[in-house]
């Protein structure tokens, strides 16, 4: 039996009646896309002995095809192991194992494992077509690293150690060890050459690195990026002011200051006008001696009223405590 992928899509129902009765159009397209998966689990039920006995024949006779790789330092990545396999999985200093099968190909009891100190993540996968859900990926690369930490060796394996198990080990370094997918999957080829995605599960991986890897890094840069502010705003140290004194200021006031000096010295020029306490901050002598201020408090006592409707000189400004807020 020859299994193709059906390539199912809108499109191909789009006829008059479907245009007028959109709902019916897309239980169709939902009706195709389940007798896809009956179709393909039953031939892979059919096809599961005869290719398992051809991938034990090739093994045998044929050094390169070998049935698990070491494709890191904690991953062996190879096909469906047989309980005479486990004591041997065993002495390479696997404590971990991800399964991707489903139950009738799985050779080996949980039981079997558990005897022998091997934690088992079942994550059932169609063979052939089907990849990983987003969050079996997730569990799958988390089981994984969390024994990589501790020293302890993962083995991946699905029917032939081709695709599902692939999927989830290039998830993985892409997320663990900062490859791109291309890379990623060139170089586990590159150890285990008989390795082969179908569409569905290569975009499972795109959409993995797409979630959690660039979107990660984008959040990254944003918290940098405001980081960066909050430390330049600490780091000059604008002054604290106290709600009971208040400086009027009028655009009047800032007439003749430069305002690109902001800018420059921000580094974005969003910032210049992020707060009128910074312009007030850095602002030159010049423009601070054209500030004309109505003073509502005064921390000197012996300012008379009379003064303080007088301009007020930048050696005033000196000898008077004063806390502005601007509003």
């Amino acid at each position: 039996m020859h299994i193709e992928e059906l390539k199912v899509g809108v499109g191909e129902f789009e006829t008059g009646v479907e245009e007028q009765f959109p709902a019916d159009h897309y239980r169709r397209a939902l009706a195709v896309s389940e007798a896809k998966q009956v179709l393909v689990g039953a031939g892979a039920r059919v096809l599961f002995y005869p290719t398992l006995l051809y991938n034990v024949v090739r093994n045998k006779i044929q050094s390169e095809f070998r049935w698990w790789d070491r494709v890191d330092e904690f991953i062996l990545l190879g096909a469906v192991p047989f309980p005479a396999d486990v004591p041997r999985l065993k002495e390479l200093g696997v404590s971990g194992v991800v399964t991707l099968n489903e139950s009738y190909e799985t050779l080996v009891p949980a039981s079997l494992y558990h005897t022998n100190n091997i934690d088992h993540l079942v994550i059932p996968t169609r063979d052939y077509l089907f990849a990983p859900s987003y969050v079996d990926i997730c569990k799958a690369v988390d089981f994984i690293h969390e024994n990589a930490s501790c020293g302890k060796t993962t083995y991946v394996h699905c029917k032939a150690g081709r695709g599902r198990s692939t999927t989830i080990v290039l998830c993985y370094l892409v997320e663990h060890k900062q490859m791109a997918p291309e890379v990623a999957f060139a170089y586990v080829r590159s150890i285990r050459p008989r390795v082969l995605l179908a569409s569905s599960q290569w975009q499972a991986v795109q959409d993995y690195y797409f979630h959690k890897v660039k979107r990660d890094e984008s959040n990254i840069d944003t918290n940098i990026s405001s980081e960066k502010i909050v430390g330049f705003l600490a780091k000059h140290n604008v002054a604290s002011f106290d709600d009971a004194s208040v400086v009027m200021v009028t655009e009047s006031d800032l007439d003749g200051y430069d305002g690109s000096r902001d800018s420059g010295l921000v580094g974005n020029e969003s910032l210049a006008e992020l707060s009128l306490a910074c312009r007030v901050q850095f602002a030159s002598q010049a423009a601070i001696t054209r500030l004309s201020c109505l003073w509502l408090r005064c921390y000197s006592q012996k300012t008379s009223k009379k003064k303080l409707r007088s301009s007020v000189s930048v050696d005033q400004l000196g000898s008077i405590g004063v806390n502005v807020q601007v509003y």
